[in-house]
């Protein structure tokens, strides 16, 4: 990437940035709606008392708060503030969504309008300070000209003078002018480009003369009467231009819509736009934001304040923390951090598993999706700064507990690889091993520290339960992973392998599934008893729809599907050992010798197990594509039915099929796209009530 694209595409984000400030301050205020504070009204009371109680206190609360006005006219007002309020919101969403050129256009256009209130705030100043230093003076009857004219230079050059006043702001009005005559975006006319440094300048010359006060006093808006009409008449001239650009645009998402998709739209938007960069740089701008408000609080208040004492240096990281998760955009921009941090800490253990696999770095979006969900679930934004850092606190514990799922899925197939493929490197395997005894260890210095300094509730039982499962998940792929190696250096085939590895992962399931029935549970206490909300209720559907009842109905098939192979093996003869010597010949499904084997109906040696395996693909012989077994009740015949597999290909090509492809068949270990949805349902403090303080 060249300098001038890397430096294209950083203005390209600082220009996106400020149509998300305006969103957050008018979340700040909650969209114009009046609220109570936690200070005004208790959180207990409305928890305790009786809805009408609260209402009451509200209505009372309420009217206090508009000096009495009539209901109708408050009602009206903030149904105004709201209306007002939200479509701000949308024209920031529009100018977000803008490309650079059009941004480009849209910022110099509220330039040109920023230059207009600055000067003319300038020359009410300047005409203001004129009038009262003239007053001071006594000299209501003299004037700057008079002065010039009769060569007074005592008078002009006195300290307490307005003449340097004047000077000044006639200097910053030329230059306000001269800049506003460049940046404006309208039709450019040589007699109004001329006349728009005098327009500012107006009220500075006109101080020179003795006008009346009266008249210097409206000055500075004859002043900027010309620059406004410029700008009105701007927004009338490209009202055409505005509705076709928004037009354009919606026929653009509508047409790529149809040919595309939604996903593909929004996908495709996602990186145009580059989201996680802005907001990321907009979380950063507002906790910089914060840290100079907090510092400078901070010395107002105590003079002898240090800020680099290692307390204040914590005190001022925890402000930040909590600053930066009070509103839902913020919480977005937190969201971005965290993805960056998470992306980087999977990377991290990519370099130490000496993997790079692509697909495993989405870390990032799914510990960004996680935290935000987390944080929705769990009213972050509503809470008082006190319980919205202990709160944000256990949400990165459990996201991080999420993460320890995520390196498991990395290493375990890394672990497979190297025991079934006799890979003699023996420091893939000491790192490999390195992080499992990590992804051991840690949990449970973690979980030690959590029941030693917490007191029990719902949030540590969630924790628990996600830290005890990644144990027994790496403590399962451990003893695949020793199986597989202790095979590798046998001489001769180890038929009962698939057998002990089958149990083994079997065992390790139903662990993982009863703790999602566990952690159901616990969800459904959370919401009864504790807090409730949409979010945690939608959460939950989707967990036990996922990891409950998707997980039974797979371990119920693969039982199902196990149980009728080994049926139908069971109806195929045991060679004998006349028979073995004879043929000399090995498996032709996994090219092992056969001490054992399995004689088909069509008269094919192969090993049992490999013969089982094969029929979780199809059910006709590897060589010869007949039937492998005769239908003998009618129980055997409906499961064969239900999972009667499709026509195989010919006999070289299943021949040549790896016994350790099929295996792979019968069951799979979870991965972590369901982690999101067990993650974020179980988690509460039940001793932080639920509930919008605002």
């Amino acid at each position: 990437m060249s300098i001038r694209t890397k430096i294209l595409s950083v203005v390209d984000t600082i220009l996106r940035v400020p149509p998300l400030f305006v969103i957050d301050e008018l979340l700040k205020i909650g969209l114009g709606l009046p609220y109570i504070t936690e200070n005004e009204i208790d959180i207990t009371d409305t928890i305790v008392e009786p809805y009408e109680n609260v209402t009451t206190k509200f209505n009372d609360h309420f009217h206090a708060n508009t000096n009495e006005a009539t209901f109708y006219s408050v009602i009206f007002l903030t149904l105004l503030r709201f209306g007002f309020c939200c479509l701000a919101c949308m024209a920031a969403l529009c100018v977000f969504t803008l490309t650079t050129k059009h941004l480009m256009i849209v910022y110099m256009y509220l330039a040109s309008v920023g230059l207009i209130f600055i000067s003319y705030w300038a020359n009410v100043s300047t005409v203001k300070i004129v009038i009262s230093i003239l007053e001071t003076m006594d000299v209501s009857k003299t004037s700057l000209l008079e002065d010039l004219l009769s060569l007074n230079f005592e008078q002009l050059m006195e300290p307490a003078g307005y003449a340097s006043t004047i000077i000044q702001n006639c200097i910053i009005q030329y230059l306000l002018g001269t800049f506003f005559s460049y940046i404006y975006i309208g039709p450019r006319y040589n007699i109004i480009q001329k006349l728009l440094p005098i327009s500012f300048m107006a009220p500075s010359l006109l101080s020179v003369l003795p006008l009346p006060e009266m008249v210097l006093y409206h000055t500075p808006v004859f002043a900027a009467l010309l620059p406004l009409a410029i700008v009105k008449f701007i927004i009338w001239y490209s009202v055409f231009s505005i509705f076709q650009t928004l037009y354009g645009g919606y026929q653009h998402a509508r047409t790529f819509i149809t040919n595309y998709g939604l996903s593909a739209l929004v996908e495709t938007e996602w990186l145009r736009l580059n989201v996680p960069c802005v907001l990321r740089t907009f979380w950063f701008l507002r906790a910089l934001e914060n840290c100079f408000s907090f510092a400078m609080y901070k010395f107002a208040a105590d003079s002898t304040y240090k800020l680099m004492d290692m307390q204040a240096i914590l005190e001022l990281l925890k402000n930040v923390m909590v600053s930066g998760c009070e509103t839902l955009t913020a919480v977005l921009g937190m969201a971005s951090v965290v993805s960056f941090i998470c992306h980087y800490f999977g990377c991290f253990f990519q370099w130490i598993l000496l993997t790079e696999d692509e697909d495993d770095k989405s870390v990032g979006t799914v510990a960004a999706i996680l935290f935000y969900i987390l944080a929705l679930q769990t009213g972050l934004t509503s809470l008082d700064p006190e319980k919205r850092f202990i709160r944000l606190c256990r949400n990165c514990c459990l996201m991080f507990t999420a993460l320890l799922h995520f390196i498991h899925n990395l290493v375990n197939p890394l672990l497979m690889s190297l025991s079934a493929s006799h890979n003699p490197a023996l420091h893939k395997h000491l790192r490999a091993l390195g992080v499992c005894v990590f992804l051991i260890v840690y949990p449970l210095i973690l979980l030690f520290y959590l029941w030693g300094h917490l007191k029990m509730s719902t949030w540590l039982f969630s924790v628990t339960a996600f830290s005890i499962e990644v144990i027994v998940k790496v403590c399962v792929s451990l003893m695949i992973y020793s199986l597989f190696l202790i095979d590798a250096y046998r001489v001769t085939f180890w038929e009962k392998l698939d057998d002990y590895v089958y149990y083994i992962r079997a065992f390790g399931n139903t662990v993982q599934f009863m703790f999602g029935i566990f952690l159901l549970f616990n969800g459904a206490w959370i919401i009864t008893f504790e807090s409730g909300g949409a979010i945690r209720a939608i959460m939950m559907c989707i967990h036990a729809y996922f990891n409950i009842w998707c997980e039974a109905k797979a371990g119920w098939s693969v039982f199902m599907k196990r149980r009728t192979a080994v049926n139908k093996i069971n109806s195929l003869p045991e060679a004998n050992l006349e028979q073995l010597v004879k043929l000399n010949d090995v498996c032709a499904i996994c090219y092992q010798e056969m001490k054992n084997a399995k004689v088909t109906k069509c008269k094919h040696y192969f090993h049992g197990v490999c013969l089982r395996k094969w029929l979780y693909v199809q059910d006709r012989c590897p060589l010869c594509h007949e039937i492998l077994y005769k239908v003998d009740n009618n129980e055997l015949n409906k499961d064969d039915q239900q999972h009667q597999p499709g026509e195989g290909g010919d006999g070289d090509e299943a021949a040549n099929g790896d016994v350790a492809d099929l295996e792979d068949d019968f069951h799979e270990e979870p991965v972590l796209d369901p982690l999101l949805n067990e993650f974020v349902i179980d988690y509460n403090d039940e001793n932080i009530p639920l509930i919008d303080t605002r």
